[in-house]
């Protein structure tokens, strides 16, 4: 019996590392994305970060933001992230930072960035205007959290629980000014990823089929 668990183990083991891979070779290189908004327009970045399970199972880092009268993010499901300052030399700087800053995780010192996908940006006129790069990194070493101010609480999912088709659906969201709209959401547990960021999950997820 130990010998049939270990081949199990190293077979999600590899398939998690295989997944990964592929992941990897579908992103643009991090060092390539350059800082190159339109007038008016300001530069955001986040960071969707891996990690591999004592399980071998991939798990992905989001947080939820803390609840703030004016944000119009306020208590949404996120990666951490946020605008670029002028300290910040390129986007991926921005993503480390700000990472640092809302979760006391620090990428480079755990782990290490794999590229960063398509920027996104906001569709409802009511948003600030940004341009957001997600970066794509894998922790592969323990980094515990120290949530910031700004985040009201961190959980991890696990990547095989969004890729379920029952998860993305049509729901009726609250937005900031009291309005109720429908969207396409993943639904996790009692949390609802919807928005900016649900579009970003949805490309890196299209990165892997």
């Amino acid at each position: 019996m130990p010998v049939a668990r270990s081949r199990s183990n190293g077979a999600q083991r590899v398939h998690a590392l295989d997944i990964l891979a592929r992941i990897e070779r579908a992103l643009a290189p991090a060092g390539t994305v350059s800082v190159e908004t339109a007038p008016n327009v300001r530069d955001a970045s986040v960071a969707a970060i891996f990690r591999v399970t004592q399980s071998n199972e991939l798990e992905l880092l989001m947080i939820e933001r803390a609840s703030y009268a004016g944000d119009p993010w306020s208590g949404h499901i996120a990666f951490p992230g946020g605008r670029r300052e002028p300290q910040d030399v390129t986007l991926l700087d921005t993503a480390l930072r700000e990472t640092r800053e809302e979760t006391g995780v620090d990428i480079l010192a755990s782990g290490r960035v794999l590229g960063a996908l398509e920027r996104v940006n906001p569709m409802s006129p009511s948003l600030p205007p940004l341009s957001i790069t997600p970066f794509v990194a894998l922790l592969t070493d323990d980094a515990p959290l120290a949530l910031s101010d700004e985040v009201a609480g961190a959980f991890w999912v696990p990547l095989a629980a969004l890729q379920h088709a029952e998860v993305s659906r049509e729901v009726e969201v609250i937005l900031s000014n009291g309005a109720t709209r429908t969207v396409r959401a993943f639904v996790h547990e009692r949390y609802t990823i919807w928005g900016l960021t649900e579009r970003i999950l949805r490309d890196l997820l299209s990165r892997i089929s």
